[in-house]
């Protein structure tokens, strides 16, 4: 065969070859993510799920496809995934491949029941309300951690934290309990008590506090209060205790903007006027603020309280009843006027 005939062929399989080895080149390191943004992959998902959620992110879905069946990606990881635009097949696949998910902030506020827990934070990782509130409420956990229904809100702190978006409910508990614990210093516990109170009654009162004002400035000057009521023996007569006792006999939606003398009468062991001391267990999510304000309250001789009409927000104290009645006077003139009448 003439020579030049020999190298023309092999120039031309050469660059045959040269093509193959640059489409191959571009399938497996060519920018192929077009666009930045996070994809959710369920622990239940299947390949094809998979490529739904990547499908709008991609430019070429089949050299996706085709780099995954190289690497036999078929053990799918949940989790939540940031891609970045300008990541190749190859670069997305090994990151879903490792597992390496991008954790989220959960954040939850002052929820009052187990139920609005739930769907808070069902909202924000996969597990949904239902066996977030079956976590909440498995007998054999609160049993072992000395809890029941009601008094399990009590290890949920709100705030916000890191968590992987497919965390499962059981290890969400888990670890709001580890961070209860951590929350609990000796420092704390010390000064609960010198209080002569345990956590969960420190947490009881705290949660009083937290409906009694929105104020951080005032939760100590409150907790002071209601803590030397205690001291005294004199029922603690809070309003938010009433209104919690109204919600458990009518339903969580009943709207209460006023307690009413009837009200007072009103039999539940949650009923501060009724009953002496503290009520069986929280009212609501207390806020750390409001915690430490029970564990650093003011020191004061103030007994009683009544909602200040001339420093709307505020609470005017006072030391004796009858500086006190001239306050609830006040204060009732002034919430006729507005027209609130429960």
């Amino acid at each position: 065969m003439n020579k030049k005939i020999l190298v023309s062929i092999l120039g031309v399989i050469v660059l045959i070859l040269g093509i193959i080895g640059l489409n191959y080149y571009f399938k497996i390191f060519g920018k192929n993510v077009t666009i930045s943004g996070d994809i959710y992959i369920k622990s239940s998902d299947k390949f094809g799920n998979v490529i739904e959620e990547v499908s709008p992110f991609v430019d070429d879905l089949g050299d996706f496809i085709w780099m995954a069946n190289q690497k036999k990606y078929r053990n799918i990881k949940g989790g939540r995934y940031i891609l970045k635009k300008g990541m190749s097949a190859n670069e997305l696949v090994n990151l879903l491949r490792s597992g390496n998910q991008t954790p989220i902030l959960v954040s939850f506020n002052n929820q009052d029941t187990l139920e609005k827990l739930a769907g808070r934070i069902a909202e924000q990782i996969e597990a949904d309300s239902i066996s977030l509130l079956n976590a909440f409420r498995d007998s054999e956990f609160l049993a072992s951690n000395k809890l029941n229904q009601k008094s399990a809100l009590e290890i949920f702190l709100p705030n916000s934290y890191e968590f992987y978006w497919n965390t499962s409910a059981e290890s969400f508990r888990k670890r709001m309990l580890t961070l209860y614990n951590h929350f609990w210093t000796k420092d704390r516990l010390q000064k609960a008590e010198n209080l002569n109170l345990t956590r969960s009654e420190v947490i009881t009162l705290a949660s009083i506090v937290q409906k009694e004002t929105a104020q951080k400035s005032e939760r100590p000057i409150v907790a002071g209060l209601y803590l030397n009521r205690l001291k005294s023996g004199i029922p603690l007569q809070a309003d938010p205790t009433v209104i919690y006792a109204i919600k458990q006999e009518k339903g969580q939606d009943f709207e209460v903007k006023r307690v009413l003398l009837v009200d007072l009468k009103l039999e539940s062991p949650y009923n501060t006027y009724m009953h002496r001391g503290l009520p069986p267990s929280l009212i609501a999510m207390p806020d750390i603020s409001s915690i430490d304000a029970v564990l650093n309250p003011t020191k004061h001789n103030y007994i009683y309280m009544c909602a200040d009409v001339d420093n709307l927000g505020f609470h005017a104290f006072a030391t004796t009843l009858r500086e006190h009645n001239r306050n609830a006077a006040k204060y009732h003139q002034w919430i006729t006027k507005q027209g609130i009448n429960r």
